[in-house]
């Protein structure tokens, strides 16, 4: 990966942290008195969706970040890239399941039944997202395999040609 690519990455995941952190600090607050005239636990339980949600969002960026130094340093075939792996795709499906909660929630009242299909789609569309790192991640160990046998044939021939 070129470091143009893996700056311009991290000039993005910057932005999108910092933009969450306004969120957390100015919508969410905004949002609990948007919703006064809503039954306390409807209100605890949309604003805890929308700060969890977030949480997802910035644990997903702050993995993609350090999964982006170990590309920089050249370690990212190694079985520590896995650790940050399995958070994202841990991530991802909690996003999916405080989607489809949210949806749960909002079907009841007076909320279009279309969005609350939009909103659920969303989820799995979130579910496939973490379904497709599952197969990155599976793509990631062919990797560390294919690239700890061509350490070991290079040895051989090393010790070889001495």
């Amino acid at each position: 990966m070129s470091r143009v690519t893996i700056v311009v990455l991290r000039v993005v995941i910057a932005v999108a942290l910092l933009g969450s952190l306004v969120v957390q600090t100015v919508i969410v607050p905004l949002l609990w008195l948007d919703l006064a005239q809503e039954e306390l636990w409807g209100r605890i339980l949309l604003v805890s969706i929308v700060v969890l949600g977030v949480g997802t969002l910035q644990v997903f960026g702050v993995c993609v970040w350090l999964l982006l130094t170990k590309v920089r340093r050249g370690s990212i075939f190694s079985e520590s890239s896995f650790r940050y792996v399995d958070v994202i795709i841990g991530a991802i499906l909690v996003a999916a399941a405080l989607t489809w909660i949210l949806a749960a929630l909002l079907a009841p009242g007076s909320v279009a039944p279309g969005l609350i299909a939009l909103i659920g789609g969303a989820g799995v569309v979130l579910a496939g997202v973490a379904l497709l790192v599952v197969v990155m991640k599976a793509l990631l160990r062919q990797a560390i395999d294919r690239d700890a046998e061509a350490r070991s044939l290079r040895s051989e021939l090393d010790d070889e040609v001495i």
